[in-house]
């Protein structure tokens, strides 16, 4: 079920800085300025804010930089501590903090693919993209679950993102049925079957049917930061 914020997002500017839905209440807990806090979703306050900063600083999207930690800056984080290595958690953990002083670079994953492309990373469930080979933006994913499953179109398979060297083939804008439901902004790399989209639904685990789901934040202006023909598209185990 899409969420009712679907109809307030904007394509925001490269700067990363675009107001989006503030999803704390005024009931929130407000983060202190301690390094030690945790900092978790609902929360409100300048160390929430210092973190938007960095996560945004390392390329990133928390969603608009406003001191509120929204669900656009929870899936930043999951971003991040999957580029660490960390466990996955709906918080940041003192681990995580340690780590934000000293982050180590996402796994180049095919340099030879060219200085611009899109690298997807299915053993940590992320997506780099990169400009004259420096980081553009870092994304969380969600990418095929493995189950077994029925099109209502016709066929059975197993939900599996595709490994390879691709490149980028059309986007379409706003919501695009296909057989299997909608993907939102999508940019596909395989005929008209796979796509790189956004979906209301990206969670940690995997669990699209094989395509790449990215957050609606980021689906929002993904398909303005690539080259749609031809961007290599590198997905790897």
């Amino acid at each position: 079920m899409r969420r009712l914020w679907m109809s307030l997002l904007l394509v925001p500017v490269i700067a990363l800085a675009v107001p989006t839905a503030a999803l704390a209440s005024s009931s929130a807990p407000t983060a202190t300025t301690s390094t030690t806090s945790v900092l978790q979703l609902g929360m409100k306050g300048s160390a929430v804010k210092a973190l938007q900063h960095r996560l945004a600083a390392l390329k990133y999207y928390p969603g608009s930089i406003d001191g509120q930690f929204g669900t656009d800056t929870l899936e930043a984080v999951w971003a991040f501590q999957e580029v660490q290595g960390l466990p996955g958690r709906d918080y940041v953990s003192s681990a995580m903090q340690r780590a934000l002083a000293k982050p180590r670079a996402p796994k180049v994953l095919d340099r030879g693919a060219g200085a611009n492309r899109i690298e997807v990373n299915l053993a940590s469930e992320v997506l780099v993209l990169y400009r004259d080979n420096n980081i553009e933006l870092i994304s969380h994913v969600s990418s095929g679950g493995g189950y077994y499953f029925c099109s209502p179109g016709g066929g059975c398979g197993y939900a599996i993102t595709p490994t390879g060297n691709f490149k980028t083939i059309v986007y379409m804008p706003g919501w695009v049925q296909v057989p299997l439901g909608e993907m939102y902004n999508p940019v596909f790399f395989i005929g008209t079957a796979y796509a790189i989209h956004g979906d209301t639904d990206v969670p940690l685990a995997p669990v699209s049917h094989g395509c790449v789901r990215i957050p609606m934040d980021v689906a929002a202006f993904f398909h303005t930061l690539v080259h749609i023909p031809r961007e290599p598209v590198i997905v790897r185990r």
